[in-house]
C-alpha cells in the first residue's frame, strides 16, 4: 500500500491527545530534547501526520508551526484538533520530495519524525535539498527514523515493534520497502513501513544536501524509566536500538 492510502486509511487511530504508541515515549521525547529551546522561533514540520509534534512544538513556544503532510486525511484530522486547540498551526498537505511551499532561509528549525523511513533514497535526497534550501543559516534540523539495522536484529513478528525485512540482508535490502507494525499500550497496532536505508545512506544525502556540520547522533530505545512504568509493554524491545534522532546545524 502507498503511503498516502495507508495513512489516509488508517488516520483515526493516529489521533491522541498523549502519548500512546511506543514511539511516542521512545522516540518523539529525545527528538524534542535535540530540537532544543524553540521558544520564539518559526518551525516546519515535514511529515507532520495529524500534527502531534507540531502541537508540541507550539505548546513549547514556537510562534509559528507550518505542518506538511501528504495523507489528506492526516491534514483534516490536524486540523480539526487545532480547531480546538486554538494554536493557529498551519497545516498544508504536500509532499517532503517535492518544493516546499515556504521561502528560502526563511526557518528556524525543521524537524521531521519518522518521515524519511517512508521515502526512497532518491526522494530523501531531494527532501534533504528542501530542508537545506528553507533553513536560515544556524537553523537546525532535526529529524528520526527507526534504527537502520531494527528490522535485521528484531527478527520476531510480535509487538510492540517490528518490521518484517522479508530474509534480505542490510546492504542488500536498501530502498525495498518493508511493513510493519508498532503498538500502542492499549493494545491497538498501528501498520508501519521502513523503506530501509544504511547510515551511509543518511549521512551522504545531507552532504550531497549541502549539510557541512557534523550531525549530532542519539541511537534511541528503551529506558529503565519505561520499564519502570511498564514492563510488559517496554520489555519484549529492551535493549535494542529502536530510532535514530538526528540534529544537524545548516553553516
Amino acid at each position: 500500500m502507498d503511503t498516502e492510502k495507508l495513512y489516509d486509511v488508517n488516520a483515526d487511530k493516529w489521533a491522541r491527545r498523549e502519548p500512546s504508541s511506543l514511539s511516542d515515549f521512545t522516540g518523539r521525547p529525545p527528538v524534542f530534547e535535540l530540537c532544543g529551546d524553540v521558544a520564539g522561533q518559526t518551525v516546519l514540520d515535514l511529515g507532520a501526520g495529524e500534527g502531534y509534534c507540531s502541537r508540541e512544538l507550539a505548546r513549547r513556544g514556537a510562534a509559528r508551526v507550518i505542518g506538511v503532510e501528504l495523507s489528506g486525511e492526516m491534514v483534516a484530522s490536524a486540523r480539526r484538533q487545532d480547531e480546538a486547540d486554538g494554536y493557529g498551526l498551519d497545516f498544508r498537505q504536500g509532499d517532503a520530495t517535492q518544493p516546499v511551499s515556504v521561502d528560502d532561509q526563511s526557518m528556524d528549525l525543521v524537524v521531521a519524525v519518522f518521515l524519511y523511513n517512508y521515502l526512497t533514497v532518491d526522494q530523501m535526497r531531494r527532501s534533504f535539498a528542501e530542508v537545506h534550501r528553507v533553513l536560515r543559516p544556524g537553523g537546525r534540523f532535526v529529524f528520526s527514523v527507526p534504527h537502520p539495522a531494527l528490522g535485521f536484529i528484531r527478527t520476531t513478528h510480535a509487538p510492540p515493534f517490528y518490521f518484517d525485512v522479508r530474509g534480505r540482508g542490510y546492504f542488500s535490502g536498501v530502498d525495498e520497502r518493508f511493513p510493519g507494525e508498532i503498538a500502542r499500550r492499549d493494545g491497538t497496532l498501528l501498520p508501519v513501513q521502513m523503506v530501509h536505508k544504511t547510515f551511509a545512506d543518511y549521512f551522504d544525502g545531507l552532504r550531497e544536501a549541502g549539510f557541512r556540520a557534523l550531525p549530532d547522533i542519539k541511537e534511541l530505545g528503551v529506558t529503565a524509566e519505561h520499564l519502570a512504568l511498564d514492563p510488559e509493554f517496554f520489555g519484549p524491545v529492551a535493549d535494542i536500538p529502536l530510532h535514530l534522532g538526528v540534529r544537524i546545524v545548516r553553516t
